[in-house]
């Protein structure tokens, strides 16, 4: 190739691709110009659809158009996720990321993949489980818990929301790290699980729901959280990982885009989500789920979001579990 020719070619090049990162940042710049959705594979009411509903709400506030909600429940939360990877990558869907999104990778045979066609956005807020157990339980302590456990074999009944359930993973995790054997007994929804608990059905349940009325009214024992630090809420209640080095199981939340969505449009949302959750009215409203602000960058979510994903793949596998 000629001198000439080439250098041309090389200008043009140039020349292309400063044009394309100049249309990038008018992109991102200009958006969004018209609502966004937000789709949530559960149906309204729960935890995930509520946290994103508070930020959705402050994210139309500062950047000026509607951000809303299209609850899509069904196949465990891939219905809504394969709605987004299908969806143009062009900012204006976004998904509601949650911890069963990383446990589906390996309970589901899946015509996508997570990770990689799912780019992620920003994470929203990180929440503890709660050990409960029946106050007519004989232990009051995690370590007299496991005692029990393993004197009485096969017969303490574990509580969960469901199969794939944040409940279930984290008492499979506790199983897998002491030894323990419990009996599952699956429920439709944290609600009638935690109606059997208080009723002495069942002996013991990982709740992700809001329990500290139940704990201060004597209905419920807490033993234990199960983040790897103590909580602001029940500062007297240690955290697992004080007795069992290493345990952490917590329910998170967050928002991801079809991949090859503009990378400024998703550092506006990042930027904008990370604001929103400092906000006090905001942080109030996660302390009552239990939970903390999760913020940080996009390569912050996704390397959690890939954590999540090897660490769940392990238990899910321990345990068995199956798609009811």
């Amino acid at each position: 190739m000629k001198p000439a020719r080439r250098r041309f070619l090389q200008r043009l090049t140039a020349g292309a691709a400063a044009l394309s990162a100049v249309s990038r940042i008018a992109r991102a710049q200009s958006y969004p110009a018209r609502p966004v959705r937000i789709v949530v594979g559960f149906a309204a009411g729960g935890t995930g659809d509520i946290l994103v509903r508070l930020v959705g709400q402050r994210l139309s506030e500062r950047l000026g158009q509607p951000f809303v909600v299209d609850n899509r429940p069904g196949g465990g939360g891939n219905i809504s996720t394969e709605a987004v990877v299908r969806a143009p990558p062009d900012g204006y869907t976004l998904l509601q990321l949650g911890t069963s999104h990383a446990v589906n990778t390996t309970l589901y045979k899946l015509d996508f993949d997570l990770i990689r066609d799912i780019t992620p956005v920003a994470g929203i807020a990180r929440a503890h489980l709660v050990m409960l157990v029946h106050p007519s339980f004989p232990a009051r302590t995690v370590p007299e818990f496991i005692a029990h456990a393993k004197a009485n074999p096969g017969k303490i009944n574990m509580a969960s929301a469901g199969s794939g359930s944040s409940p279930r993973l984290a008492g499979e995790l506790f199983k897998l790290m002491t030894g323990i054997d419990m009996v599952h007994v699956p429920y439709r929804g944290g609600a009638p699980a935690m109606s059997d608990l208080i009723a002495g059905q069942v002996q013991v349940m990982f709740s992700n729901l809001p329990a500290v009325e139940y704990i201060r009214a004597g209905k419920l024992r807490a033993l234990a959280v199960t983040t790897a630090t103590r909580s602001d809420e029940l500062a007297d209640v240690p955290a697992v990982g004080e007795v069992v080095p290493g345990y952490e199981a917590s329910a998170w939340y967050g928002l991801g885009a079809p991949k090859g969505s503009p990378a400024g449009i998703i550092e506006t949302l990042n930027k904008e989500t990370n604001a929103a959750l400092v906000d006090p009215m905001i942080k109030a409203r996660l302390a009552d789920f239990g939970g903390r602000a999760l913020t940080g960058s996009p390569i912050d979510f996704g390397r959690l979001i890939a954590e999540e994903t090897e660490k769940w793949a392990k238990v899910v596998k321990f345990a068995n579990i199956k798609v009811e």
